[in-house]
């Protein structure tokens, strides 16, 4: 009858309906999405969209630890850039948006990004009482690269950041090229 199929069936119970449970509805989403996002990426002038924005957490990194990095091809230095003068550095082929240009074919137009970053951590005192101490730290971040990134020789997952230690080597895409991640050491 009419009203059964009004009402649901006979068994219906509570949060269903004769046909099956109910959905909830989907909430609206007004964070920027397609032609919006793309806009707000792109860089002025150009067609080109940034495939990565600094986290809430970046930094630049305090005058105490000034961070270098050493370009080598084979046994020549090529280059020593002072990283310490800001906090992102975008590495890869598109120079209108590269901070350190990645000449190499295999590399991509935007290939990954060193991010110095305030992290957090909870530290026990002598007492027993927990405190929160905070560091900028170095990191790099794969940016989904065709022909990836690597830490020591390591290849890094795409999208992930993993902290940059003193000494650390860097490799991108089929480069020879080297760049060795340094602190200065202690006087």
């Amino acid at each position: 009858s009419q009203e059964v199929s009004f009402r649901g069936g006979h068994n219906a119970s509570p949060g269903t309906d004769a046909v099956g449970p109910l959905v909830d509805k989907q909430k609206p989403n007004f964070a920027p999405t397609g032609l919006l996002a793309r806009e707000a990426n792109t860089v002025a002038g150009t067609a080109i969209t940034l495939k990565y924005h600094e986290p809430a957490e970046a930094r630049k990194p305090p005058s105490s630890s000034p961070w270098r990095l050493f370009i080598f091809k084979g046994a020549d230095m090529l280059e020593t850039i002072e990283l310490s003068t800001q906090s992102c550095w975008l590495l890869g082929r598109a120079h209108e948006v590269a901070d350190i240009l990645l000449a190499h074919p295999s590399c991509s137009q935007q290939h990954a990004a060193i991010q110095f970053r305030y992290i957090l951590k909870k530290v026990e005192n002598e007492y027993g009482v927990q405190q929160r101490k905070g560091r900028v730290k170095p990191y790099i971040i794969d940016l989904e690269s065709s022909n990836g990134t690597f830490l020591n020789g390591e290849r890094l997952e795409g999208g992930r950041y993993v902290e940059i230690k003193d000494k650390d080597l860097l490799k991108f895409g089929g480069s020879e090229r080297e760049y060795i991640v340094m602190l200065p050491p202690p006087d």
